[in-house]
């Protein structure tokens, strides 16, 4: 198996296969309720893709999915990519219309969809597609011993399209392929099996969020067992962590946060803890820190985007005095700093990071023009790159240091933000004749959206205009404080100082 995962592409699903034949008597995947097997995963997987293929599924086309993590849930995907479609998980967090433009965005005639979410968006959501609830895909899948049509991928087909969290409209949907897929986590699971490591993977990130992927896909590549957790929650996370002895999880800062917060925390046994992940949001020095003093077995820090770029590594075990860093690029990826006329600034120098890799996305879904905003284009060679959107300097060990965020962007509990969405509901308020938004620290989700407005004469209250506002935005978009303010803060050339706006929001209050 190993000389297969050390191949430059192969087949995700093929690899499963063979997993099937040596570990079938190993658990594969596990949740509250469910467990399935080695011996039994692939058979499951490939009756639900012969079903979706017997009903209309093409190659190349996208599986909607919709819900709370579960074990049906992972074989859905699972499922969508061995019949030779693309798994497209929507965010159960955005708001029906723009789930429904993500499902339309991405072309699928299949929606898999939980009985919770189906409830809350009643029968009417989405009726021209093939409704499945994910709770009876045992009924809905071919009989037994079904398989799907043969399905060998070239590298340049799709594997996914991970929707972007965090916007209004409709959120852009990031498609990935197999090759990239592959190059991504083939080399992570090589790596497992090379230090002779028995993965046993705790997955508490929902599965429509790429950051997830990493305690998901290559655990199953390395043979090992995947529990999918629905909604976080710090007793249950450390009870699975000990009764499993969890070896490799995924968390984010917020949840570190939680976990080191958490009034049992060292009552559990996580002794077996070999390797933790963290990204998707600013981890402070201070919290890395507190979870190496706490927390058995490595803590390795990534720093990427979906769409790629640059892919930064940070083993803090192992640098303790880089803590403030994210590391350094991994290798095959590099990375440049940029002043804002997009010349290389020298090594020191804060400036807009661009980096490319062999894990870059294949582009935006139906967006031409919004993948090629995302690129610089190196005049020399004509080589693209990724713009990250931060702004970042290089020490002289190589380390990237993080120094601030392109556009303000705000992340909270790991999903991006973006202010001016916000102000652009903010202003949609008859009363309202400015607006600002801003991200405040918050102990429970990282950061926090804060706004400001400056109300015309008889305008309505800030609280009635932030519940109608709220009731606009998806769940992690909603403001979490709005303060009405005389004039907005703005410099001599008239550009609003958005520094002077957080530090009043700090010193307002009012968020968690």
């Amino acid at each position: 198996m190993m000389n297969r995962l050390a191949e430059p592409f192969g087949s995700i699903p093929d690899i499963l296969i063979e997993w099937s034949r040596i570990k079938g008597d190993d658990l594969a995947l596990v949740d509250d309720r469910r467990e399935v097997y080695w011996a039994e995963l692939v058979g499951l997987i490939e009756r639900l893709a012969a079903r979706l293929v017997e009903t209309g599924l093409k190659r190349g086309q996208s599986v909607a999915i919709l819900g709370t993590s579960t074990v049906e849930y992972a074989l859905v995907f699972l499922a969508a990519v061995r019949a030779g479609g693309v798994a497209a998980p929507l965010t159960t967090s955005a708001s029906p219309e723009q789930l429904e433009g993500m499902a339309k965005d991405s072309g699928a005639i299949h929606l898999f969809i939980d009985a919770a979410k189906a409830a809350e968006l009643g029968p009417d959501f989405m009726a021209d597609l093939i409704r499945v609830p994910l709770e009876s895909i045992d009924q809905w899948m071919a009989p037994p011993g079904s398989r799907a049509p043969n399905f060998a991928p070239d590298p340049k087909d799709p594997f996914n399209i991970i929707y972007s969290s965090g916007t209004t409209g409709i959120p852009k949907g990031i498609i990935h392929s197999h090759q990239m897929r592959w190059r991504q986590f083939a080399a992570t699971a090589l790596s497992y099996l090379g230090a002779g490591l028995e993965v046993r993977s705790l997955a508490s990130t929902p599965l429509y969020s790429n950051t997830t992927m990493v305690a998901f896909l290559p655990a199953l590549l390395a043979g090992g067992c995947v529990r999918v957790m629905g909604k976080f929650d710090c007793a249950r996370w450390l009870a699975h962590a000990q009764a499993d002895r969890t070896t490799i999880t995924m968390l984010v800062p917020v949840q570190y946060q939680r976990l080191m917060d958490f009034a049992g925390f060292d009552d559990f046994d996580l002794s077996n803890l070999k390797l933790k992940y963290c990204t998707s949001a600013p981890f402070s020095a201070e919290l890395k820190r507190e979870v190496l003093r706490r927390m058995p077995g490595g803590l390795i820090e990534i720093y990427s985007m979906t769409e790629g770029g640059v892919v930064c590594l940070l083993a803090c075990h192992e640098f303790p005095d880089k803590l403030h860093t994210v590391g350094r690029p991994a290798p095959g990826s590099e990375l440049k700093v940029l002043d804002d006329a997009d010349r290389e600034v020298p090594p020191g120098t804060p400036g807009n990071l661009v980096g490319r890799s062999q894990t870059m996305m294949s582009g935006y879904q139906n967006q031409p023009e919004k993948t090629r905003e995302g690129y610089w284009i190196d005049p020399a060679t004509g080589a693209v790159w990724q713009r990250m959107g931060d702004i970042g300097r290089v020490d002289a060990d190589g380390f990237v240091e993080l120094v601030g965020r392109a556009k303000d962007m705000i992340i909270s509990g790991g999903f991006n933000i973006y202010p001016s969405d916000l102000e652009a509901e903010l202003m949609k308020e008859p009363g309202v004749a400015e607006a600002a938004v801003v991200g405040v620290p918050s102990r429970k989700w990282g950061e926090s959206p804060v706004g400001f407005v400056v109300l015309k004469d008889g305008a309505a209250h800030p609280a009635a205009i932030m519940a109608a506002t709220n009731a606009r935005l998806g769940k992690t978009q909603r403001l979490a404080a709005l303060h009405a303010i005389e004039e907005m803060p703005r410099s001599h050339i008239g550009k609003l100082l958005k520094s002077e706006l957080r530090e009043w929001a700090a010193r307002l209050g009012g968020v968690e």
